[in-house]
């Protein structure tokens, strides 16, 4: 399935980073994807070094060569065990920039991170690095925190049915073609609280929350039936209460190896990813995380 050619997959060696090279290639194998393995020396630590040890010292050049010497292992391990051919590509500068520069020349259709790692990647998501390359990415990006041991099985899919919701159901189907999907919303009754404070009686509250999850019903099945989905390969999940913590609860409560968020909300403005949703669920969470960047037209 092309839709996924090619991937980018970026590394600093760490084993965190090495289950996300081996669920890129894994990745790549299932889909018939071209793989680049990038590695970026961080340009503000070789500042550093010239600082100390003056420009064009051997240190520098050993710390390239040591990188593409991990670069080529990887790849030779990757190509034996999971019968991809991968490319290397050996950077350093910033590493936002150097990884952001690679993917346009990719044209990648995905970039792949470790959840934890050394050196520049030590913070994964929750760094400064990583949310400034998530920021700038319009490109689906798999963030890595278990051993892959087999395809995304049980794929639990939150959506809030804006734009970015039918694509995030697309691209759950490419990541896990054979896999369950979990259509998950969390709903809750609008300004619930300042009703209750308004003096608003439970009935009618009660009246606008049995409303409120008819309606969540009727658009998870109008969206599963757009986006081509069969009975037996999804199930809907609809749930009441804040959104972050009820993913994460049924994340483990449904064995979920994967979680896919789209970017954005219901406006471009609201940054899923980069909000309060997204941080608890990659903090808190146990299961990899896909986030979506593209749109419906």
């Amino acid at each position: 399935m092309t839709d996924l050619a090619p991937i980018l997959a970026a590394t600093d060696f760490s084993t965190p980073a090495r289950h996300a090279a081996d669920r890129a290639a894994r990745l790549a194998h299932e889909n018939g994807a071209a793989l680049t393995l990038m590695h970026v020396l961080p340009g503000g630590a070789l500042q550093e070094l010239r600082r100390w040890l003056g420009a064009d010292h051997a240190m520098e050049h050993q710390l390239h060569d040591d990188a593409q010497r991990q670069l080529d292992m990887l790849i030779a391990d990757l190509q034996t065990h999971r019968h991809v051919a991968a490319r290397a590509v050996n950077a350093s500068g910033s590493v936002v920039d150097e990884i952001t520069r690679e993917a346009e020349v990719l044209d990648a259709a995905m970039l792949v991170l470790g959840a934890r790692g050394a050196g520049f990647l030590r913070r994964s998501v929750l760094g400064s690095t990583s949310e400034r390359l998530l920021r700038r990415t319009v490109r689906p990006l798999l963030v890595v925190r278990q051993r892959p041991h087999e395809p995304y099985r049980r794929v639990l899919v939150a959506l809030d049915f804006s734009p970015w919701s039918a694509q995030s159901v697309s691209l759950a189907r490419r990541v896990a073609p054979h896999g369950r999907l979990l259509l998950f919303h969390a709903c809750q009754v609008p300004f619930e609280e300042k009703l209750r404070f308004a003096g608003v009686d439970a009935a009618t509250i009660d009246h606008y929350r049995t409303r409120t999850h008819a309606d969540a019903t009727q658009r998870l099945h109008a969206l599963a039936a757009a986006s081509g989905l069969k009975p037996g390969h999804w199930e809907p999940c609809i749930v009441e209460g804040d959104a972050s913590q009820r993913i994460v609860e049924h994340e483990q409560d449904k064995d979920c190896d994967l979680v896919v968020l789209g970017k954005h909300g219901q406006s471009a403005a609201e940054d899923l990813l980069l909000g309060s949703v997204s941080k608890h669920v990659l903090a808190e969470g146990s299961a990899d995380v896909l986030v979506s960047a593209a749109h419906a037209a």
